[in-house]
This record gives structure tokens, sequence and C-alpha cells, in this order.
């Protein structure tokens, strides 16, 4: 997959099979779309191309909105479009001077001189130009002076994408792990930097690796105990995660961090990739530390339990 980060970069190719969105999350209903379009580039000889924008609009229109929060970086975006096999990912900058293009001056300047679209699959809802006045309408009437052809995505399937973006975020902030993977189609997962911390989990017999997210407006799941999937360098390993203001130590910020299992290795500074599989419990305050370590070795039983759940030729 061709990423673009402008779409200035971009050189129309034949036969532009194209979708316009914010893809977040990359969900099962994205998934469908995505398909969709690589079964009608395939049929004209074409290629796929997918137009998102960076930062999402909504932080441009509403600045003062500090609580959104997107389930996908913009880097995750483009890994798992790229594993969905898409042709070309132009990601352009969303601004309001973008925003403020009329509907004919998008479909003409944007979709037509820059992207060479010959097939565009949209919404019945997608809106777009100034005041997002423009829409499904606008490109059915000026399909045929800029020669391209429209097909629209069923309503049912765009009303698919919305109730599971919608789900999967109330899922993750809720801590139900198991609901926001089904509609993902794969384990959620955050990507951090491996970062110094002070050494509790070490003293309490379980070493933690600390992570500081790439991105401040990604979605970060309830606080609590997770079984998850930690990749370290290309390599898979089990863990046990913790979310949450450690609160039988009075702690101040919110903690990111792994026990990794069998892993002894050191990682400060490296990109650590973890997948959550499970939800194990709340975060809670314990009377004394003895208790927190009481609670953690019956938190890593429980953790060992749904992975062999999850495969039974596990070795605990």
């Amino acid at each position: 997959m061709k990423i673009y980060h402008h779409i200035d970069e971009f050189v129309p190719v034949k036969n532009a099979v194209v979708t316009i969105g914010t893809f977040d999350g990359v969900h099962i209903g994205h998934r469908k779309i995505i398909s969709r379009l690589k079964e009608l580039a395939a049929a004209s000889g074409g290629e796929t191309v997918i137009l998102t924008f960076f930062p999402h609009p909504r932080m441009i229109l509403h600045p003062e909105d500090e609580n959104i929060k997107l389930i996908t970086t913009i880097a995750e975006k483009a890994s798992l479009m790229e594993q969905l096999g898409v042709d070309h990912l132009i990601i352009t900058p969303f601004s309001r001077d973008f925003s403020n293009q009329s509907a004919e001056e998008y479909i003409r300047d944007v979709l037509v001189k820059k992207i060479g679209t010959k097939t565009i699959v949209i919404g019945y809802d997608h809106r777009f130009g100034k005041d997002r006045k423009g829409g499904l309408e606008d490109l059915l009437r000026l399909a045929p002076e800029y020669g391209f052809e429209v097909l629209e995505i069923p309503e049912q399937d765009i009303n698919d994408v919305a109730i599971s973006s919608t789900r999967i975020r109330t899922a993750l902030l809720d801590g139900e792990i198991d609901i926001a993977n089904e509609c993902l189609g794969y384990p959620f997962f955050i990507t951090g930097k491996v970062i110094r911390g002070d050494q509790l989990g070490r003293q309490l017999g379980y070493p933690t690796a600390n992570l500081m997210l790439e991105e401040q407006y990604k979605l970060i799941p309830s606080d609590g105990i997770y079984a998850v999937r930690v990749n370290v360098e290309g390599k898979d390993y089990n863990g046990m995660a913790y979310i949450g203001h450690r609160p039988t130590v009075n702690g101040m910020t919110r903690n990111i961090e792994v026990n990794i299992f069998d892993f002894n290795q050191e990682i400060y500074n490296k990109q650590l990739r973890m997948e959550f599989l499970h939800f194990v419990r709340h975060d809670i305050h314990f009377a004394s530390l003895d208790e927190l370590v009481v609670q953690l070795g019956k938190d890593k039983e429980d953790v060992l339990a749904l992975l062999v759940l999850d495969n039974p030729q596990f070795n605990t």
C-alpha cells in the first residue's frame, strides 16, 4: 500500500475506485465497505483509493472539545488498511480552508483533478464542502459532467458502521473488551514507548513495562486488569496489563503498565504493541501492599485461565 500525507502528493491512477471517511477503528463495518471497494477495482482493472483526514475533522471544527478520543491513531489505521490490501491511502491535512470549499469545488478539484476518480463509493449521509452542504445528490448531479460513477453504500451498512463505532467506544470505556473486539474484528490494541517507572511492580514481584502512548487522542480502555498479548520487536508474549491511578499507593497519574510473562529483557525506549484480550477486574484500593500482592497473584491465575480458554495448547 502506498501512503500519501497530502493529497498533492498523489498522482492519479487508472480507474481509481475511491471512498472517503475517517474509518476510525477500521472495524467490521468499515471492512465491508473496503471489501466492496476491492471487488469493484478488480472488476474494472482499477486500484483502490481511500481518502481520509488528519487531524480528525472534529479536532479542527470543535477545538474546544477536549474529550475527542479515537479508536485508532493515524499510524494504526494505516497499518490495518495495509493488512486489508488497500492500494492507496491518502491522509490529507484537514483544515478550515479545506472545509470551506464548495461542494462543486471539492468534487472538481479534489475528487476529479487530484485523485482522478472513476468510481466513488459513498454513503447516503456523507456530507462535504462548506457548511457540510454537499452530499450524494451533488455527486450524482455532477457525475456525467466529470465522467465518474457513483455507487451508494446501502443505508443498513452505513448504520452498521455508526452503531459499531459507538458500541466499540462505549465498550472500551466500560471495560467490555470482548464486545469491542467482536465489533472490531480483531483485538483492540495500543502502541507506545516503554518508559522508566518507579519500579514498584518489580518490588512487588511483578515487574512491569510502563507505556507512554504515541498519541494523546488515543482512546484508552477502562481502568483495571486485563489479559493481553504483547508484541516486542516482532515477537509475541502473553501478559497482564494494568490501567489506573494506583490508588493503593495514592498515585496521581494514570498509568498503563504490563507484566510480560516469561520475559526478562531490557526494553526501555523500545516500541511495544499491546492487544487487549480479556477484562479481568476493575481497579480497586487495597489496605496494604501485602493485600495488593495477594490479589495480583489471583489476577495472574485468572489471566492464565483465560489464555488457556483461548488456546487449550497454551502452557501455563
